[in-house]
C-alpha cells in the first residue's frame, strides 16, 4: 500500500527540465514541498472531532517538517459555504485539500471535477473521484467500548445520547452503544436527543440536562463540545468525550472517549504526493489500524468494568469481536441479523434503523 511508484519517479527525473511530465496530471508528479489544506466543520476550540483533525494537521507539520506547508479554515458550515471556501483553497495553489465533515462531500466532488490537478480527500462520506478520496473511521467500534462501560455501571440502566444528524454514522454510533450496553444488561435503554447540530455548546448543555430530567446516569454524545460532560459532573453522572481526551473539562465524569488519530493518515497522503504517487483512495480503518483509540480510563472505574472496557478493546484489534453480530433486534423487536451473521460493511454505511433499547 506504501510502496512507491518508481517508474514514475524515474521519469520524472528524466524531464528535470520541463515544467510537466507528458501524460501525468500535476497531482501524480513528484514535488519538494506539498501545500495542505484542512476544512473544519467546527472550531479548532472544540476540543472535539475538529480539535482531533487539527491535531493530525500539527502531526503533519512534525512528521514532515519543511517538506509541507499547511493551513486551515475553520467552522465552515456544511453547504454552499464550504463548496467557496473548498474552491478557494484549491484555487490558491493548494496540492490538497482534506475536508472532514460529512456534509462537506458534495460540495468536495463539485470543486475536484473543476481542479483535476489537486488532491481531494474526504472524510467519513462515500463518493470519490479520480482526484479525491474518501477516508473514514469505524467509531462505532469506540461506541462499543463506551456502553460496555454504561451497561455495567448505570444503576438507573438508563443512558443518554445526544445525538447531532439522522446519518448513518450518527445511528450506527447509537446502535453500537446500545448493543454493547444491553449485552451486559438486557434491560438497557437508550434515550437519544437530536440537536441538529455538530457543535452547539448551549443546545448540547440543554439536551444533557434534558436527559437527566428523564432519570438517565449515564451521557453519551456525538457532538463536539465538552457542554455536555460539563452537566454530567454538576449532576454526578459518568459521561463520555467526543473525539478526544475532555477529561480536564470533567475530571470525574470522565470515564473515557473515542480518541480520532487522524495524523499517521495524513502523513501517508502527503508523503505520496511527495513521491508522486498519490491516488485517491476510499478506506475505512478502526482500531486495528490505530485510526481510533481510548483515552486512558478514569481512575474511579471500579477494575471488573475496566477489564470488560479493555477486552473489548483488545478483541477488536485481534479482529474477534464484532459488535454488529447477531442476533440483532430492531426497535420493534422483530429480529433484523439472525444469530452469528455479521452485517456487511455495505449496509452499516446506510443504517437507517434502530436496534432494540434505543428510544429516539
Amino acid at each position: 500500500m506504501f510502496e512507491t511508484n518508481r517508474r514514475r519517479l524515474l521519469a520524472g527525473a528524466a524531464t528535470l527540465a520541463a515544467t510537466s511530465v507528458v501524460g501525468l496530471p500535476a497531482r501524480a508528479q513528484g514535488k519538494d514541498k506539498v501545500k495542505a489544506a484542512f476544512v473544519y466543520v467546527g472550531p479548532v476550540g472544540d476540543y472535539g472531532y475538529s480539535f482531533a483533525h487539527d491535531q493530525g494537521r500539527k502531526f503533519l507539520e512534525k512528521e514532515l517538517g519543511d517538506k509541507v506547508e499547511t493551513s486551515f479554515v475553520e467552522n465552515v458550515a456544511e453547504g454552499p459555504d464550504a463548496e467557496r471556501v473548498i474552491r478557494q483553497l484549491a484555487q490558491g495553489g493548494n496540492d490538497i485539500v482534506f475536508t472532514t465533515s460529512f456534509g462537506f462531500m458534495n460540495p468536495t466532488l463539485k470543486v475536484a471535477k473543476q481542479f483535476p490537478n489537486v488532491a481531494f480527500d474526504h472524510a467519513t462520506g462515500y463518493k470519490t473521484a479520480d482526484n479525491m478520496g474518501a477516508y473514514n473511521s469505524r467509531f462505532y467500534q469506540g461506541r462499543a467500548v463506551l456502553g460496555t462501560i454504561a451497561g455495567m455501571m448505570s444503576k438507573a440502566g438508563q443512558g443518554g445520547y445526544i445525538a447531532s444528524f439522522p446519518i448513518p454514522e450518527v445511528v450506527m454510533g447509537i446502535n453500537a452503544f446500545t448493543l454493547a450496553a444491553r449485552a451486559v444488561n438486557p434491560d438497557f435503554v437508550t434515550k437519544v436527543v437530536w440537536v441538529n447540530s455538530w457543535y452547539d455548546p448551549a443546545k448540547e448543555a440543554d439536551a444533557a440536562k434534558a436527559l437527566l430530567s428523564q432519570g438517565v446516569d449515564v451521557i453519551s454524545q456525538h457532538t463536539d463540545s465538552p457542554a455536555p460532560l460539563q452537566a454530567a459532573e454538576e449532576a454526578g453522572v459518568i459521561a463520555f468525550g467526543q473525539a478526544w481526551d475532555m477529561s480536564s473539562f470533567a475530571p470525574k465524569a470522565h470515564m473515557t472517549a473515542i480518541v480520532d488519530h487522524w495524523g499517521p493518515y495524513y502523513v501517508d497522503e502527503v508523503k505520496k504526493l511527495l513521491a508522486g504517487d498519490w491516488k485517491p483512495r476510499d478506506i475505512w480503518w478502526g482500531m486495528q489500524e490505530d485510526i481510533l483509540e481510548m483515552a486512558p480510563f478514569n481512575d474511579a472505574m471500579p477494575d471488573d468494568v475496566k477489564a470488560a472496557a479493555q477486552k473489548i478493546v483488545d478483541e477488536t484489534k485481534a479482529g474477534t469481536y464484532e459488535v454488529f453480530t447477531g442476533p440483532i433486534k430492531n426497535q420493534a423487536g422483530e429480529e433484523k441479523v439472525a444469530d452469528g451473521e455479521k452485517i456487511p460493511d455495505g449496509d452499516l454505511l446506510k443504517m437507517d434503523w434502530y436496534v432494540e433499547g434505543v428510544q429516539s
